[in-house]
């Protein structure tokens, strides 16, 4: 994929006002939140050849929509469903409104529509769709609708959309590559901001926890260097790969130092960070089916769809 680098970073970093002046100036409406205009300039002035219609999602490959979406600065690994409808998402609503109440106030044909659009069951009554619909957007929490924090500060700061390479310079590369992951330590230095999202996603939505996961996740938010050191050893143990037995070897390891991981969800989020700072380390994701870390942040949702869906009924 051919993408300017110089120009991607310009719109990750812009703040809201510059943004709306270049909005201005491609002829694209400028009203929304700082993140809708970064996906509408991002769509105008870097991705213009690709068709980003629900249909032309539809018929991009498994690599192809892993590529776009990171172009969009956003979560891009998962399954192929999965990375289809955090593109939709991202492409059409301001997340920060997409929530479980706008849900509950919109009509029958409206989730009827959502549901077809997020390749859902569309049988049943309309508290069952607004299940549906919000489910998926309980798993892909926090994965779409904001850019990652690093990019918002620093931009790209390495070449990560590159023009192809010749063939022989391609063989090279990946031969370079193999070697890399092979002997490689994978324990660089950590940027200051990669050390920041894994702080802050351990910690995420710690208000809504109970008192005893917040205390856990606020212990082992003071060893955020600890998390990436262990994340960085076992890769280079495992020639770079990161999957489920990798994730286990982490608890495993965590739990001889004595970390408070007794919580499934403590565990799952836990997981959850480390699989982002192997993914940021360059690690080659096992395709295995990957545990789920929604846990309580999850259930928490849930209790708020059921109240409102009790609300409907009642």
């Amino acid at each position: 994929m051919r993408v300017d680098s110089e120009l991607l970073s310009t719109i990750y970093t812009g703040r809201l006002q510059n943004l709306r002046l270049r909005a201005e100036e491609c002829g694209i409406p400028k009203t929304g939140s700082v993140e809708v205009l970064r996906a509408k300039l991002i769509c105008e002035e870097i991705l213009q050849d690709l068709d980003l219609s629900w249909e032309g999602i539809q018929s991009m490959s498994h690599k192809e929509i892993g590529g776009v979406l990171k172009v969009f600065g956003i979560k891009s690994s998962g399954s192929h469903k999965e990375r289809r409808q955090r593109l939709w998402l991202h492409l059409n609503f301001d997340s920060r409104r997409l929530t479980i109440e706008y849900l509950a106030e919109m009509s029958r044909d409206d989730l009827h529509e959502m549901c077809k659009n997020l390749e859902l069951d569309l049988t049943g009554n309309r508290t069952v769709l607004m299940g549906r619909v919000a489910g998926v957007l309980t798993s892909q929490l926090n994965g779409w609708g904001r850019i990652k924090r690093s990019l918002r500060r620093n931009g790209i700061q390495t070449p990560i959309f590159q023009v192809p390479a010749t063939e022989s310079e391609a063989e090279r590369t990946e031969a370079q590559r193999i070697v890399e992951i092979s002997g490689g330590d994978f324990q660089s230095v950590p940027s200051t901001a990669t050390l920041e999202d894994a702080s802050d996603s351990i910690v995420l939505g710690i208000d809504k926890l109970e008192s005893r996961a917040q205390g856990d996740l606020l212990t082992i938010q003071a060893r955020t260097e600890d998390l990436e050191r262990m994340v960085g050893t076992i890769l280079r143990g495992h020639g770079g790969i990161w999957g489920p037995e990798e994730k286990e070897l982490l608890l495993r390891l965590a739990e001889r130092r004595g970390w408070p991981l007794t919580e499934q969800f403590v565990r799952n989020r836990i997981t959850m960070v480390a699989t982002n700072i192997a993914e940021v380390k360059g690690a080659r994701m096992d395709s295995s089916p990957e545990t789920s870390y929604a846990g309580e942040e999850t259930e928490s949702v849930i209790r708020r769809i059921r109240t409102k869906i009790s609300e409907i009924d009642g």
